[in-house]
């Protein structure tokens, strides 16, 4: 007994002396902190969003080990991966769906901070910073992707030459820095640029970013890789078409967070503008807003301009979105020809669908800010949660627990039987299981139910009280008149 209690102590103050010398440095200067109850996920998006980033450094460390950074090797490494290497399937379509979850959070987790007013209240380099890291992380996706050196990939390279080529002035000289000379220079330049350049750089913003307090909610994440890999079972990631340069490639664009841009390059006006100016006029705007807004309100109902300003943002992304996909169906006209957008339509329907939603937006909060009532606050119409008592508890607990198993048994059977879409697709569904148990878990509190009764009845008992000391007025009538 003595020599137990010994450990203990020599573990203890050895555990006090790293935390009270790491709380001088950066990893313990900000604090995280484990939510006791269900929050929306878009108050901590970004912290998902980082979370994410560190799945796709795991991942990508895996596929470093067999990928060849090469022309000639590039294509038939990852063929490799997908085919011989175990589990090598599964590791990448998880990078893969995670790079384009990453940057679908990162962008809503964008747009939920412009909405909720969070680049005020000294939260410019905060912002400033985030803006940066959405661009940046979109850069990591994209030269990630090309890669694998297919036809598509052979596509985004095309767009991102053409980009620099028609740059003013330091066009050539940029082209040179970033592309070099050849399909072997530039490809280990993007491999160089996504495994360590730009990881690097995105580093360095985070901890500027960061904000000194910040929330992990494990059910949310673990539902969230769950998510990733049931999208991995039922899309599994194609390899396409090995890029050839003695043959044309196909009909193919790239992904969907590159659509956009794709289609204002295809309209056939001057590259610079359409595809670096226009879009840099959108970051521009995410970028000064801090500095433009100077008002206090905080809530997106009262910044009718600036709300509006972001729905009309989210138009042109959508719009132009979806027209980046469209390829004209006729088989007879030649690439070049399915592949260009008319620019008057195309360009019709994006001010059409900005200008509308700006002015409906804003006017529809102008109007909502000039016949607002005042506000009353009750709390008879706010939502109650959902607490199960203990009996419920215990039987959805090991409803979900039995349920988990049987996919344990489930997976490991598709993974020893070679159906690794199937392994993949009920992997995330054990994680999406286990994030609906430990939801379940931290709801349930005997010691918050009986507080809430206790608040109830004591709340009932003084609404009782109030009520029988409130005295009865009887008011006497008298009258003149002899008869009464």
């Amino acid at each position: 007994m003595a020599t137990t209690t010994k450990k203990k102590g020599l573990i203890s103050k050895l555990w006090d002396y790293s935390v009270k010398r790491l709380d001088r440095t950066v990893f313990l200067g900000m604090r995280f902190t484990m939510p006791k109850k269900y929050l929306s996920p878009m108050g901590y998006s970004g912290m998902l969003t980082f979370c994410l980033f560190l799945l796709l450094g795991l991942t990508g460390a895996f596929l470093m080990l067999f990928y060849v950074p090469g022309i000639q090797g590039a294509y038939d490494s990852v063929a490799f991966i997908d085919e011989e290497i175990p589990y090598g399937f599964a590791i990448r379509n998880i990078h893969y769906h995670g790079s384009n979850a990453m940057v679908f959070m990162a962008v809503l987790h964008l747009y939920y901070q412009y909405f909720s007013g969070r680049y005020k209240i000294k939260n410019e380099m905060i912002w400033v910073t985030g803006v940066v890291l959405g661009v940046i992380t979109i850069l990591e996706a994209f030269t990630g992707y090309n890669l694998l050196f297919n036809d598509r990939a052979e596509l985004a390279i095309s767009i991102g030459v053409s980009l620099t080529v028609f740059s003013p002035m330091i066009g050539p000289q940029l082209t040179q820095f970033i592309w070099g000379q050849g399909f072997s220079d530039f490809l280990l330049r993007l491999y160089a640029l996504h495994v360590f350049i730009i990881p690097i750089v995105m580093g360095i913003l985070m901890f500027v970013h960061f904000p000194r307090f910040m929330v992990f909610d494990l059910p949310m994440w673990s539902v969230m890789v769950g998510v990733i890999f049931v999208t991995g079972g039922i899309f599994p990631v194609e390899m396409g078409v090995k890029f050839d340069p003695n043959h044309p490639p196909g009909i193919t664009v790239p992904e969907w967070y590159l659509t956009g841009l794709y289609a204002f390059i295809r309209t056939g006006f001057d590259k610079f503008i359409t595809g670096g100016l226009l879009p840099a006029l959108l970051i521009a705007m995410f970028l000064f807003v801090p500095f433009i807004d100077h008002s206090r309100k905080i809530t997106w109902k009262d910044r009718p301009f600036f709300s509006a300003l972001g729905i009309a943002s989210i138009s042109q992304i959508f719009v132009t979105t979806i027209w980046g996909f469209y390829v004209d169906p006729d088989p007879t006209k030649n690439l070049t020809a399915r592949l260009f957008v008319e620019p008057v339509p195309f360009y019709s329907a994006l001010l059409v669908s900005v200008v509308l939603s700006f002015v409906v937006v804003y006017g529809f909060l102008k109007a909502r800010a000039a016949f607002a009532k005042p506000k009353q606050f009750s709390t008879s119409n706010q939502p109650k949660p959902i607490i199960l008592n203990t009996t419920w508890t215990y039987v959805v607990l090991i409803s979900l627990v039995l349920f988990e198993v049987l996919l344990n048994g489930m997976a490991l059977m598709a993974y020893r039987s070679g159906y690794w879409a199937l392994a993949l697709f009920e992997t995330g569904c054990i994680f999406i299981i286990f994030g609906i148990i430990a939801h379940v878990y931290r709801s349930y509190n005997p010691k918050v139910i009986e507080a809430e009764k206790a608040a109830k009845e004591e709340a009932a008992k003084a609404a009782q009280e109030v009520n029988a000391e409130v005295p009865v007025i009887c008011l006497l009538y008298t009258s003149p008149s002899p008869r009464d």
